[in-house]
């Protein structure tokens, strides 16, 4: 399985066997993902020797994150399934977080910047046969998503570069109900995309290419600013 992650500021791509790493490469510098994807790509197959005849499908991170990012990821992972006759499977971005914390007890809360004053989480518990989803993913103030977490009277720990962020109002909130994920953990990587999708896969929900979109959670900034010349002022209400 082919893992591709590009919704945050990370670009990555690993080859699993069935949940099993075999290669990954993962960069975190200033260069757009469109210019890292393809040696990547190229990079990693050659890295775990493999052709696009032994893959059984692509997995992709499709959301919430970056609305440019999720594109890039989007196109390319539809473009390659399509050409190589390929299934490809969309895996959420919070949750590929939160896949890093399974095994955690309370909830498992990964927060990622989602610009505009606002984050983006979601809230997941450890379960037997893996995450399982309590609320969201959502986009809400941090103001809120402490009060959220608060309200929940559980222990927590969160993840993500909004957990980053937003580090201090957080822990002032939660106190020591919350605790904080290694910062080597707090990136989504494609390993985790990939093993996601596998299981994904095995359940027979891939899709067609053409079937794919992402999770953008909300509307982009252009989005609502036609919306408003329009004159559709609930523009948020009109999108869910």
């Amino acid at each position: 399985m082919l893992g591709i992650e590009a919704a945050t500021q990370v670009a990555a791509v690993a080859v699993v066997c069935g949940e099993r790493l075999v290669a990954e490469r993962l960069v975190n510098n200033q260069r757009t993902h469109s210019a890292n994807l393809l040696p990547m790509l190229k990079g990693v197959m050659e890295d775990a020797q493999v052709g696009h005849r032994d893959l059984g499908g692509i997995a992709v991170s499709a959301g919430p994150g970056s609305f440019t990012g999720l594109r890039i990821g989007m196109a390319t992972a539809k473009t390659l399934a399509q050409a190589w006759g390929l299934p490809v499977v969309g895996v959420g971005t919070l949750e590929a977080l939160a896949y890093a914390l399974w095994g955690r007890e309370g909830l498992i809360c990964p927060v990622l910047h989602a610009k505009r004053g606002e984050v983006y989480a979601a809230l997941y518990r450890t379960a037997k046969e893996g995450l399982l989803l309590v609320e969201g993913p959502m986009a809400l103030s941090p103001p809120d998503l402490a009060q959220k977490l608060l309200e929940a009277g559980l222990p927590v720990t969160v993840t993500g570069d909004g957990a980053l962020m937003h580090r201090e109002l957080l822990q002032g909130r939660l106190k020591d109900r919350i605790s904080f994920a290694p910062e080597s953990l707090m990136w989504p990587r494609a390993a985790h995309v990939a093993a996601l999708g596998y299981r994904r896969l095995m359940q027979n929900k891939g899709c067609n290419p053409l079937e794919l979109l992402p999770d953008y959670v909300r509307p982009s900034e252009a989005e609502i600013k036609w919306l408003q010349k329009q004159g559709l002022k609930r523009c948020e209400t009109l999108w869910k």
